[in-house]
């Protein structure tokens, strides 16, 4: 029996310029796996309410979530926190990567249970750097 699960990549991120960089810079780094992005909050929420509603979710597949905080209809936080009160969902690794750096916003994502947040660097070259090295670090780990 192969247990073995494919990472299936979500990305939440409103600005298209960002989502399109994330992408590139993770395959850029060698990621294959599949990633899927989401225009706001309420794209992956519905998607991931759909999920965990199919009787075999999770069966062959993993998960992993990047999630912008300041997003339209519904923000990050609050994906991230009805994603860890959601009994079939809360176990999603879940990294937040946005402009973010208030202290503040910071206790509160990690308070609601976020794996990693990743605040985006204003300078391109580094942001991209961030990225490729979040794609490597997906590579080796077994979510």
């Amino acid at each position: 029996m192969n247990s073995y699960k494919e990472v299936r990549v979500l990305i939440a991120e409103d600005d298209d310029g960002h989502a399109e960089l994330i992408i590139e810079a993770l395959h850029e780094s060698g990621l294959r796996n599949d990633i899927i992005r989401f225009a706001d909050g309420l794209e992956l929420w519905n998607y991931l309410k759909g999920l965990s509603a199919d009787e075999d979710f999770g069966i062959n597949e993993s998960y992993l979530i990047m999630l912008d905080i300041n997003m339209p209809r519904m923000d990050g936080t609050e994906v991230l926190e009805k994603i860890k009160n959601s009994e079939s969902l809360k176990d999603i690794p879940v990294i937040m990567l946005t402009t973010t750096d208030d202290p503040r916003e910071v206790e509160k994502c990690y308070h609601l249970g976020c794996n990693v947040y990743i605040t985006k660097p204003v300078d391109f070259l580094k942001f991209t750097d961030t990225l490729k090295r979040i794609g490597l670090f997906l590579q080796i780990i077994s979510i």
